[in-house]
């Protein structure tokens, strides 16, 4: 495993990675119920549709949208067992330990707080250029 400020540089260098971003709804939802719950869904998402070792739909069962941490799983290829082995070379065919487990929501984590103040920031300058 790699370290998660390196993983996500070369993620942004991906035409398909990069394109993924927070949308307003999304900022507005995470200060409706803070990061330590974000965490905790990360965490339940994970569990049940990364960690099995046989995910019947594979590849299918991540949402583009719906949820800060769906669109997270995309941008850090954190979404299928196809795209955790390709960029973080975790081995498919096998049941995620609690080190991986705790790996992968780290690294959609580190991504989503980014992503917040980013675009926390955008959403307010947009705010205040309206007002000018």
């Amino acid at each position: 495993m790699q370290s998660i400020d390196f993983l996500l540089g070369r993620l942004s260098t991906s035409k398909f990675r990069s394109r993924f971003h927070l949308k307003k709804k999304d900022i507005e939802y995470i200060e409706s119920v803070g990061l330590d719950k974000i965490k905790s869904h990360a965490y339940d998402f994970i569990s049940k549709r990364l960690a099995p070792k046989i995910i019947d739909n594979d590849g299918k069962q991540t949402p583009y949208h719906g949820h800060p941490v769906f669109i997270s799983e995309h941008a850090t290829a954190t979404c299928c067992r196809e795209c955790l082995y390709k960029w973080h070379k975790i081995e498919k065919n096998k049941a995620l330990t609690s080190q991986e487990i705790d790996y992968v929501v780290e690294i959609i984590m580190r991504w989503i707080e980014i992503e917040y103040v980013k675009g926390k920031r955008a959403y307010e300058e947009m705010s205040l250029g309206q007002y000018k």
